[in-house]
């Protein structure tokens, strides 16, 4: 086979490795594995180092460099360092690939470096020993693949072996198998390919060169060369795919929790929606029964207070006086009761006065019925609140105190309202006993309390935090902004709402 013949080989073999590198190099940072991205990048170096080497030994067996007659070493010389580097990249590639962490990763940099120690000490020790001219290029290039090729090789192949096991891991099996045919296709290249060189002065390419390998296979080594490269790009470009399979993975997985959290959502709002009318039902239930039992009764006894006053005041001024004295007192006291059920429905405060003056009665109201000492701040410039923010709000802190006195054993409570340039928030801290979060709020262990709060918050676009911790007390921060975004509930919150303090 002539000179020219054998040039043109080198055409698909650079483009093989061309072609592989460009890929590489654009979609090499689409994975989610840090190592495999990392090691991707001195890959795409090589492929694109190596094809612009062979492209250039094309060339220059076809003499159709510029200037090649007149200046042959430098070409020599840039196409022995494109060699050398390329060779360190594809080292390096192997390397990151058998790394299995980050300081382990940067360790591994030490490997191209000692490779190209000792390939630059050797071709500065050979300089003196053997004739310059063609003869010591052509060692040059011998050493270079015998100190540079043929290791790299080797360790590209054991990191893609490495790489399979990792594919079969995450139950790709598929890119596994392409993983492995690139390794054993670089091991070809490396072990064969690249140890028969051309002939030199070097031990042992006096012996195991081309022309061996040409007269044992019938066919130049260029050729398993070009074989082995095209079969290595073409496994490498077919496991990148792998990124795309993860990604399509990793959607279908986010869309699955996200299917999996709204139907939690939904149940949960499910439960929530039925506790609210069973609550609703409840306290229907408990006006009724007052009304009955302490309005009803006083009326009763009114009319028929009255009844005996008009019959008294012929006979007994006297007594008829002290008896509507007496009824005065019963009208009184069912106006009190009245107006504490009224106030227990709706306070007055929240409407006519504003958050701030609800708060503090109820903090108030609190304290005459509870041993607790209930503090109430309010911090920023006040402003005018819509409906819905100043009932849930209202209702959060409600349903916060009713916590901290069923189940926080504490002695003190602070409620903080602060009026900020784009939101409203109220936080509720006491001294009690606290609790662990992540058991109250797990599956199954739920309070349908904090749920309540969360869920008033979520529907006017606010944000609801929870911290506590058994023995160091707990803290229920509400942040809604007053630029109220569209819900799913577009009304204001009934007047059915209710506390469990009564």
């Amino acid at each position: 086979m002539d000179s020219k013949t054998l040039a043109l080989i080198f055409f698909p073999y650079g483009l093989a490795f061309f072609s592989m590198g460009l890929v590489v190099a654009l979609e090499g940072g689409r994975g989610s594995d840090i190592r495999l991205r990392h090691a991707l990048r001195p890959l795409a170096g090589f492929g694109l180092i190596h094809g612009i080497h062979e492209w250039l030994e094309m060339l220059q067996g076809l003499e159709l460099l510029p200037w090649q007659n007149n200046f042959p070493l430098v070409w020599e010389a840039v196409r022995l360092a494109l060699l050398a580097f390329s060779f360190l990249s594809l080292g390096a590639f192997g390397a990151s690939l058998l790394s299995p962490s980050s300081p382990v990763r940067r360790i591994s940099l030490l490997v191209p470096l000692v490779q190209v120690t000792l390939w630059g000490f050797g071709v500065m020790s050979m300089h003196g020993k053997f004739p310059g001219g063609e003869e010591m290029w052509n060692v040059a290039d011998v050493w270079t693949r015998y100190i540079l090729g043929v290791p790299s090789a080797l360790v590209a192949c054991v990191g893609l072996i490495v790489q399979q096991r990792a594919f079969r891991r995450a139950g790709m099996e598929q890119f596994g198998r392409d993983s492995l045919w690139a390794a054993v296709a670089f091991a070809w290249y490396g072990l064969i390919g690249q140890m028969f060189t051309r002939e030199s002065l070097l031990f042992p390419s006096r012996y195991i060169n081309q022309a061996l390998f040409l007269h044992i296979f019938g066919f130049p080594v260029q050729i398993l060369r070009a074989t082995a490269a095209i079969v290595a790009a073409a496994f490498i470009i077919r496991f990148l795919r792998s990124f795309e399979v993860e990604r399509q993975r990793q959607i279908a997985d986010l869309q699955a929790a996200r299917l999996r959290e709204a139907q939690r959502r939904e149940a949960l709002r499910g439960d929530l929606l039925r506790r609210v009318v069973a609550a609703q039902e409840s306290e229907r239930q408990r006006v009724a029964r007052e009304l009955h039992d302490e309005t009803g009764q006083a009326l009763i006894a009114i009319g028929l207070g009255l009844r005996g006053v008009s019959t008294e005041i012929k006979q007994n001024k006297a007594q008829a006086v002290e008896n509507l004295k007496n009824l005065e007192e019963l009208v009184l006291h069912s106006l009190d009761e009245l107006q504490r059920l009224v106030a227990d429905l709706r306070p007055s405060h929240l409407d006519d006065l504003g958050l701030a003056a609800a708060l503090r009665w109820y903090a108030s109201d609190v304290m005459k019925r509870v041993p607790l000492g209930v503090h109430v701040e309010v911090s920023g410039e006040p402003r005018p609140l819509s409906a819905p923010i100043k009932i849930a709000l209202f209702r959060i802190a409600q349903e916060a105190l009713t916590n901290v006195i069923k189940h926080a054993e504490a002695a003190e409570a602070n409620i903080q309202l602060r009026f900020t340039n784009s939101a409203v928030s109220v936080r509720i801290e006491d001294n009690g006993r606290g609790f662990d979060v992540d058991a109250a709020t797990s599956s199954g262990m739920s309070s349908w309390g904090l749920l309540g709060m969360r869920e008033r918050a979520s529907l006017l676009g606010g944000n609801f935090t929870l911290q506590s911790q058994p023995g160091a007390g707990t803290c229920v921060e509400v942040v809604i902004p007053y630029e109220q975004r569209k819900t799913r509930i577009g009304r204001e919150e009934s007047d059915d709402d209710t506390s469990d303090i009564g």
